[in-house]
């Protein structure tokens, strides 16, 4: 069949890719007068480097940066630009290292001219996860969905869950939670029923579904998660525990436990420093502060939150400065300035607008709408909570409904309006 021809003459090409790599390390090496254990270090092996100068192995993204790191060449002197092949391994190479725009720019300029089903299905995979890292959830699922297909057609049952991993993750994006739930469920079971995919597949799933589960206001269940998958963490790398740690730590504060939130969150930061993941871990200080703030420890989570707003003014990154700017707000809200609060609620709302942070919005009108009833602006406030309140419904959040109509029914109480008051309480007890 044309299929089956076609993956002969693709799997020729890894090979011939193969060989054309290993050909450029041993030269590369012999120049740089290393050993093949010299060369290997403590991450790898001799027998490993040998595979490769030998075009048995092909290198993955993570250990072609390293040992070009070694022998002191950019990544590009590996690549060939002349070779599709070659192209493509760039672009996975973006992927890998976090550059998830020039990644997908990339994915989509490949698919132009890719023909093969095999070779699509990968790209569309490599697509659906840089558009899920870009917070592009209906990029994410148009993708993935496509690339499920083709893989589910040729029988890569293993590959296709994967594309199916990052369908769910657009879904959770998109504020699909209940198709996200799905997919992910559905996905557990073929693991736990012997699918082979990846080694840390399951645990990738199981930190999901604590993220869909939290989003759906079932912080309860949602740590049930994290902590079964806390047992398949341990022999994750630095940076994989890091983030399975800062999503431990987002858990334990969401359902109130906010002391286990800073162990887990602190170690998970230091894990990141140690790694240079400057952005990762300025998230983590975002949420340590929060975590600080809950326990009355003001001025460590002013601390915190400065710096990581520091730490995320310098990337650009607009959807999380919203994030940290609301924090902010926060914090300035807890010291009793409630003038500050409000101008931080502003700038954080403008950033999550203009980045469509849709949970940093909401989050910064529920900001503003408290600062405005510290101020004793009853008025304003009555406004800012029913936005908040709107915003809750359209986005999906049931926890934080509940929240805001749990603190406007008290705002109304304090006025006197007890009728109102019992309608929003009552509201509140129904969302589920």
């Amino acid at each position: 069949m044309p299929r089956t021809r076609s993956s002969a003459r693709a799997t020729e090409k890894d090979r011939e890719l193969a060989r054309r790599i290993g050909h450029r390390i041993r030269e590369a090496r012999h120049r740089a007068g290393l050993t093949q254990q010299q060369l290997a270090g403590e991450r790898y092996t001799k027998a490993y480097v040998s595979a490769l100068e030998t075009g048995i192995a092909r290198p993955s993204m993570v250990a072609l940066s390293f040992l070009s790191d070694r022998l002191g060449l950019p990544a590009s002197h590996f690549i060939d630009e002349a070779h599709p092949a070659w192209t493509r391994l760039e672009v996975d190479m973006k992927l890998a290292v976090g550059d998830w725009q020039a990644a997908a720019d990339g994915y989509r300029t490949l698919l132009v001219d890719a023909t093969d089903d095999g070779i699509r299905a990968e790209l569309l995979r490599g697509l659906a996860e840089a558009s899920a890292r870009l917070d592009r959830g209906s990029d994410a699922i148009a993708a993935a969905s496509e690339a499920a297909r083709l893989y589910t057609a040729a029988g890569r049952e293993a590959d296709a869950a994967l594309a199916r991993y990052w369908m769910g993750y657009g879904l959770y994006q998109a504020d699909n939670e209940p198709d996200a739930r799905s997919i992910l469920l559905a996905l557990l079971e073929q693991v736990r029923a012997g699918l082979r995919v990846e080694p840390d597949f399951e645990m990738r799933l199981l930190t999901a579904m604590a993220a869909v589960e939290s989003r759906s206001g079932q912080a309860a269940r949602a740590l049930t998660y994290l902590e079964e998958a806390r047992g398949l963490a341990v022999d994750l790398d630095d940076r994989r525990r890091a983030a399975f740690l800062f999503n431990l730590a987002v858990g334990y504060r969401e359902v109130g436990d906010f002391e286990a939130a800073i162990r887990a969150g602190t170690q998970g930061m230091a894990l990141y420093r140690s790694a240079g993941a400057t952005f990762e871990s300025a998230r983590i200080e975002n949420d340590l502060a929060l975590a600080y703030l809950a326990t009355g420890q003001v001025e460590r989570a002013r601390q915190l939150v400065a710096e990581a707003r520091g730490q995320i003014e310098g990337t650009g990154d607009a959807r999380w400065l919203a994030a940290v700017l609301d924090t902010e707000a926060q914090v300035a809200l807890a010291e009793g300035d409630a003038a500050r609060a409000l101008r931080l609620s502003g700038e954080a709302h403008e950033y999550a607008d203009r980045s469509g942070n849709e949970l940093a919005r909401l989050a910064a009108l529920i900001t503003r709408a408290r600062a405005l009833r510290t101020r004793g602006d009853s008025v304003e406030a009555e406004e800012g909570f029913a936005a908040a309140a709107r915003l809750a419904r359209e986005s999906r959040v049931p926890h934080r409904l509940r929240e805001v109509l749990r603190e406007w029914a008290d705002l109304r109480a304090d006025a006197g309006d007890h009728r109102g008051a019992y309608e929003l309480s009552s509201e509140a007890l129904a969302v589920n």
